[in-house]
């Protein structure tokens, strides 16, 4: 899977790569994930990427040209019909799992990380593939939105987790198609009991320190919670 963001903050994203399962993944080749500098792509030698809303209004929004240089660019580099541009935007479609499934048969996910007041409305309407928010509220910029959608996705890559039973469990099967939601259900681990004040203590379930895997995936199946989209 390749993951292409362009974004004028790259350093944003150096820690996230550089750890954890991303950074395996990417040191496999299993995810290819790069990050465009906006303003690389700016025809002034002030490699200015916003201007002033017309009609007036607070804060700067950024312009078309930049952005349409970036991805034209970006996917000549990638030739295939498997391709989408997503912008990112509070009025967006809200992503979840489903979405996560869709996009993970594409070969390549190009991502717009908007700032400031907003991005050319053209954009959204000649350029992107569509809009997409990760949830109900405002952020500063498309960056975090980005990372979310990354790992997400990166989850569904084969090899990037582990076994492949980590995944499935947490996936179930409705009207005979995968990818409709997920389940969670409590999970503990040692020490069997914590003792967090003098005569205080929490306990393990005793279920499931019992060897019984049936009455494991009993209680588990009663407490667990299917988070549908």
């Amino acid at each position: 899977m390749k993951f292409d963001i362009i974004t004028i903050f790259p350093e944003i994203f150096d820690s996230y790569l550089k750890e954890g399962l991303i950074s395996r993944a990417r040191k496999k080749k299993l995810l290819k994930i790069n990050i465009h500098n906006l303003r690389k792509y700016a025809k002034d030698r002030h490699k200015t990427v916003d201007d002033r809303p017309y009609g007036g209004g607070l804060g700067m929004i950024f312009k078309i040209e930049p952005i349409f240089k970036a991805v034209n660019e970006i996917k000549r580099k990638v030739k295939s019909r498997k391709q989408k541009v997503i912008l990112f935007t509070p009025r967006g479609k809200q992503f979840n799992q489903k979405m996560a499934y869709q996009f993970s048969k594409l070969d390549q996910l190009i991502m717009i990380c908007g700032r400031y007041e907003g991005v050319d409305e053209r954009v959204a309407k000649h350029i992107a593939d569509m809009e997409l928010s990760i949830g109900p509220y405002d952020l500063m910029g498309g960056e975090l939105p980005a990372m979310v959608v990354i790992e997400t996705m990166a989850r569904l890559v084969p090899g990037v987790i582990g076994k492949p039973e980590l995944l499935k469990e947490r996936i179930p099967i409705k009207r005979g198609r995968q990818g409709r939601g997920f389940i969670e259900y409590p999970q503990y681990t040692r020490p069997e009991v914590f003792e967090y004040k003098k005569g205080k203590k929490w306990q393990v379930p005793k279920v499931l320190l019992s060897g019984y895997h049936k009455k494991i995936q009993q209680w588990r199946k009663k407490h667990q919670k299917i988070i549908e989209n």
